[in-house]
């Protein structure tokens, strides 16, 4: 997703290598290495930077970056634009981190459970993800780590200031690096996704009278809603237009026909989709909208026409995109 990252190492437990060397098959990932991981979070990156300077840790050595960047797949909602200034502020400074306000108070217990003392709030921040270092900073200060350090610690910058003296600049980050931790933050997750991705429909009709009407009509319906797309023409003939919109991260399509099953059409879109470089990651909602305005329309010949469709549904959703066919037989 985002070009300028030349390598992506993904450090995993043992028991979890084989799997995600398949989600790295399956979904076509490139610039992906899988590096075992040790048993805490230290371990386990220092174990991932080895890759960049030890032969035992990877077939082959990849060529070492001036910055690299340390974050959390538990922090799934990223963008680009923090990554990129907590990567511009560690060439400047060494070390940058993102940062977030504190929204609960953190406090001390002392040995007989009892308050403590508690810190000022509006003086601390939560540490975050993405981190981003100079190679040779970060490097060097795991090189140094005791094993305490290794075994018990958990922030990175610290490690940078410990050992090398680099103190890290602070990056206000934004509300998406929320950390998903507990069962519930999953279904927040979801939400979240959903809500992204059904933000922009495409309705693709041909120039037939009663389907531009359906075709203008729809998009006219939803556009208060949604961001809308509408193709007023065959796929064929729209391929630039279509590219572009898929370009844009389009996810939701409405193909609105009249012939007895355009399955042939829906194959170009998804050999259209399947070429581009939008993430299958996340599943493509394709609706087949079957207006049958002919004299002589039966049940049974939209059933066949159905069976068609759910047999083309069940081969592209092995490729993550779901297709449901909706048959409107009007007089």
């Amino acid at each position: 997703r985002i070009s300028w990252i030349s390598d992506i190492i993904v450090v995993v437990s043992p028991e979890n290598i084989e799997t995600m060397k398949t989600i790295i098959e399956k979904y076509g990932h490139k610039r992906v290495t899988v590096v075992e991981g040790g048993v805490t979070r230290h371990r386990s990156i220092f174990n991932g930077l080895k890759v960049f300077a030890e032969n035992e840790f990877s077939s082959h050595l990849l060529q070492k970056p001036e910055v690299v960047i340390i974050h959390d797949a538990v922090r799934p909602f990223v963008e680009e634009d923090i990554v990129s200034k907590v990567v511009m502020a560690a060439k400047e400074h060494g070390a940058a981190g993102a940062i977030r306000p504190l929204v609960s108070t953190v406090i001390a217990s002392a040995a007989d459970g009892c308050l403590d003392h508690s810190l000022e709030r509006a003086r601390y921040r939560a540490s975050e993800m993405p981190q981003a270092f100079l190679f040779d900073v970060i490097y060097e200060a795991y090189q140094q780590c005791t094993d305490y350090d290794l075994d018990y610690g958990t922030e990175c910058l610290h490690l940078a200031l410990k050992y090398c003296k680099t103190n890290a600049k602070l990056v206000e980050g934004t509300a998406d690096l929320w950390k998903v931790t507990y069962k519930r933050d999953l279904y927040a997750a979801e939400s979240i996704i959903k809500e992204k991705l059904s933000q922009q429909v495409c309705v693709i009709t041909s120039g037939e009278e009663t389907l531009a009407q359906v075709g203008f009509l729809l998009p006219e319906s939803l556009k208060s809603q949604i961001k809308v797309e509408a193709i007023s023409k065959s796929l064929s003939k729209n391929d630039s237009c279509l590219e572009n919109i898929i370009s844009g991260q389009c996810y939701n399509f409405v193909c609105v026909n009249d012939k007895r099953c355009a399955i042939q059409e829906t194959q170009e879109l998804v050999d259209m989709l399947e070429k581009s470089n939008i993430p299958l990651l996340c599943p493509v909602v394709l609706i087949l909208v079957h207006l049958d305005i002919s004299e002589n329309n039966s049940f049974s010949i939209g059933m066949e026409d159905l069976t068609m469709i759910k047999n083309f549904a069940r081969e592209t959703k092995k490729k993550n995109i779901l297709v449901y066919g909706l048959l409107i037989q009007y007089k």
